[in-house]
């Protein structure tokens, strides 16, 4: 799809170092940028009657609600002087119910965008995951420290299983594959029947990007006792992709989200930016 809003998410502990990335992504591809500004609530001790009862506690939010102030008048400034359209909203949710709140405002962009000032922010960077990959049905791109993030990617990897959310990310990247000079589909130990790759892994996928002009190649892998996580950072290194596609598992319980191994690892710890979508 066309990327035409792509959303960053920032705290009052973060520098302009996301803002800057996401603005640029913007510029590439003349996209308006979105930005959400987030301060934490820290929960109350001793159940909800105990919040009228604790002075530090409202203290404590007071700091809050003053740190979040404070963020706003900065990324008011630096939006200011971006050489973008923008928008900025705002909120101040209990720490619970943030990815909830995330993933509401990412249903109104097209991309979030994950970049390494986040990643460094270990509660707010597991709520924006979630909140994007569990409650907006929008992808998720991960820019790593060191990088170099584009949406004008040259060579691009795609990790395909034959899965729903590995469909999905493959469709959500098209535009990116079809202005691609390279892409390659990575199949890690294909099984070849009708119940998951086919007579011949990879050939339907390959074929339905061919329809929309990508130039793609089909890379059958062994995984040869690796991990699917690091064949995939492997061969992205071979191929020297710019960007890797890749389906998000992982399903809740109770609140909690939980995601699958190679997604996981995928990330905790990114080799490349990676584009995922659940």
């Amino acid at each position: 799809m066309t990327f035409r809003t792509l959303l960053t998410i920032t705290g009052p502990n973060q520098g302009e170092g996301d803002l800057k990335l996401a603005a640029s992504l913007c510029e590439q591809i003349d996209a308006h940028l979105s930005v959400l500004v987030l301060e934490l609530a820290a929960p109350p001790s001793g159940g909800e009657y105990a919040v009228v009862l604790s002075p530090a506690w409202l203290e404590e939010r007071q700091a809050d609600l003053k740190r979040l102030k404070k963020r706003i008048s900065e990324v008011v400034a630096f939006v200011s002087q971006a050489d973008v359209s923008a928008d900025l909203s705002d909120d101040y949710p209990d720490t619970a119910w943030a990815d909830e709140i995330i993933g509401r405002r990412a249903r109104y962009a097209d991309l979030a965008i994950l970049g390494p000032d986040l990643l460094a922010s270990h509660i707010l960077k597991d709520k924006v995951i979630e909140g994007v990959l569990f409650s907006s049905g929008r992808p998720l791109l991960l820019v790593p420290e060191g990088s170099r993030p584009t949406l004008k990617p040259k060579r691009v990897l795609v990790a395909w299983d034959a899965r729903l959310e590995s469909s999905r990310a493959l469709r959500e990247s098209l535009d990116l594959l079809i202005g691609a000079e390279e892409v390659h589909i990575a199949i890690i130990d294909p099984v070849e029947d009708e119940y998951h790759h086919g007579a011949e892994p990879g050939a339907d996928a390959a074929a339905f990007l061919a329809r929309h002009g990508v130039k793609v190649t089909v890379d059958r892998l062994p995984s040869s006792n690796h991990s699917v996580a690091d064949v995939l950072r492997r061969h992205a290194v071979d191929t020297a992709a710019d960007l890797m596609v890749m389906g998000a598992y992982g399903h809740s319980r109770l609140r909690e989200r939980i995601f699958g191994g190679v997604t996981k690892s995928m990330l905790e710890n990114p080799s490349l930016p990676i584009l995922m979508a659940r």
